[in-house]
């Protein structure tokens, strides 16, 4: 007999899955019984929020959905951060977790990692999160994720598996594989917008996170045009060192005197979050009155004013708008200047510390070319936020915006990793966020994922430092004692070196590259 738990093994190996990242419990056993003989590789986290990172990391780098299993109780609540940030990102993530038998769900009887009523909390955070019950219900639940990951802007779905469902028997069941596309661009809204692009003389593209995987079609767009590329930090590695190219933040001031010279904007994939926009929380963003945005969510369309909305993924819709354009179309003059312009007043706005912290990360950059660079929330990470370029689509990611989750960066390197063999991943956290997943060093090495964990440690959380001091407010709780990080790592049995200062940094990227293996780089700031 195959158990439903058995099946889903399967289900999700006919889906494409690769890799899932969990730590079983009693109530996953069932979940587990299928997965030694499968293809699938399991990646043991030491704590589920790590294991939703991994996820996310992996699904950025890959752009394929990540799986986590989790128990129920604590070990889902322990997810719901990662979750988090999936759901600010689009990042498309599938929990899959256990519940308590169907009997007595609701009934506040005490059962191990009972909660009220998990599933309703789980809908607060995911797109949608399912119960199976019977053996039927399981291929059309993975079935409807999918097809939300391939046909819609994504985020974190959650399915729930009752103890007492996991043993059912599920003989000759199938996969139900969806053939989920985005919309196709509607031709009236292309033709609309062609009109606004035959009038503009001097437009403007802004790239968010949803047009990452458009590079190549996005460069033809820019330079039929002549519109320079400004990037929100998700976008970050598009149209690499290209004259067209304006790697900064929209928070800055010459990068919004760029958008308000502008006679057109064409926004494609982003969403013009305060965090990438109104970094500075001082209201000086103004949303584009002359405004063609693409965008794979109808929803996230109907937010904000626009003269032009094109719902399908961003490289469909940029294809259909070089079609209609043709080859006739003369391109804005001066296009590249415009863009040297703003790069030059974007760059000169930056406080001498982040431009020295932005030629930290450019070293990482250029000693690991086409490398993964997964950050977390530290100070290297908001410098190169604000303007830095990139040299691989995707390879830039972190969380120091939308939802902000600390410790995000060492696990989701992990991930990335595991989901990329052969590129380099780098890891760029701080000392405090280090440990907050600390512990993930010895996933890293069970993996095995070969992430170089670079260090920044300035002893204490001096971004926010810097805001109480800027407010007024007598610093309290920001210099938490870090460890000795290099020790720590010799323990889990990975090698490491400390700095003083990005003095030697290429050199020791590429030792620890040559190495193969996790490797930790400490650098400590006066």
């Amino acid at each position: 007999m195959t158990t439903i738990g058995e099946a889903l093994i399967t289900l999700l190996e006919a889906h494409g899955v690769d890799t899932v990242f969990g730590i079983p419990g009693v109530h996953t056993v069932e979940l587990y019984r299928g997965l030694a003989r499968s293809k699938i590789h399991h990646v043991t986290p030491r704590h589920e929020q790590g294991a939703g990172f991994m996820a996310d990391g992996y699904a950025r780098a890959s752009g394929r959905p990540g799986v986590a299993f989790v128990i129920t109780g604590p070990g889902l609540t322990n997810t719901i951060t990662a979750m988090g940030q999936a759901r600010a990102d689009s990042v498309p993530m599938l929990v899959i977790s256990g519940v308590n038998a169907m009997p007595t769900l609701g009934k506040g009887l005490g059962f191990l990692h009972e909660l009220p009523d998990q599933r309703g909390m789980m809908e607060k955070v995911a797109l949608f999160s399912q119960r199976v019950t019977e053996a039927s219900e399981l291929p059309g639940a993975l079935a409807q994720a999918f097809a939300l990951f391939s046909s819609s802007r994504p985020g974190p779905v959650h399915i729930e598996i009752p103890t007492d469902v996991m043993v059912k028997p599920a003989d000759g069941i199938t996969a139900s594989l969806s053939n989920a596309a985005p919309p196709t661009p509607d031709g009236a809204a292309i033709a609309e917008a062609v009109k606004l692009i035959a009038a503009a003389r001097r437009p403007l593209i802004l790239a968010g996170g949803g047009a990452k995987r458009s590079d190549e079609p996005l460069q033809r767009l820019a330079e039929r045009l002549g519109a320079p590329v400004v990037q929100t930090a998700n976008a970050r590695g598009l149209l690499h060192a290209h004259p067209l190219c304006v790697p900064a933040s929209p928070s800055l001031k010459a990068v919004r005197a760029l958008m308000a010279d502008a006679d057109l904007v064409i926004a494609a994939g982003t969403e013009f979050g305060p965090t990438d926009y109104d970094g500075y929380s001082d209201g000086g963003f103004v949303l584009p009155t002359n405004l063609i945005r693409i965008d794979i969510g109808a929803d996230q369309l109907a937010r904000r004013p626009v003269s032009v909305a094109i719902q399908a993924d961003c490289a469909e819709a940029i294809e259909a708008l070089l079609g209609a354009i043709g080859t006739g179309h003369a391109a804005a003059r001066d296009a590249e200047g415009r863009a040297a312009t703003a790069r030059e007043a974007a760059f000169a706005e930056l406080s001498p510390a982040y431009a020295a912290q932005v030629h930290a990360v450019e070293t990482i950059r250029d000693a690991l070319p086409g490398a993964i660079i997964v950050g977390d929330s530290t100070q290297p990470i908001y410098a190169a936020n604000l303007y830095y370029d990139h040299d691989r689509p995707g390879g830039w990611f972190n969380a120091a915006t939308g939802f902000g989750a600390l410790g995000y960066g060492p696990p989701a390197a992990i991930g990335a990793a595991l989901a990329m063999p052969g590129v380099p991943v780098v890891c760029l956290t701080g000392d405090g966020g280090f440990q907050f997943t600390l512990p993930e060093l010895g996933a890293a090495l069970d993996a095995p994922a070969p992430v170089i964990f670079v260090v920044w440690n300035n002893r204490g959380y001096r971004e926010i430092e810097t805001s109480m001091l800027d407010v007024g407010v007598e610093p309290v709780g920001v210099s938490p004692a870090p460890p000795d990080f290099c020790k720590l790592a010799e323990a889990y049995g990975i090698a490491a070196e400390r700095l003083a200062g990005t003095a030697g940094l290429a050199d020791a990227l590429k030792r620890a590259r040559a190495t193969g293996l996790p490797h930790v780089i400490e650098i400590t700031i006066d």
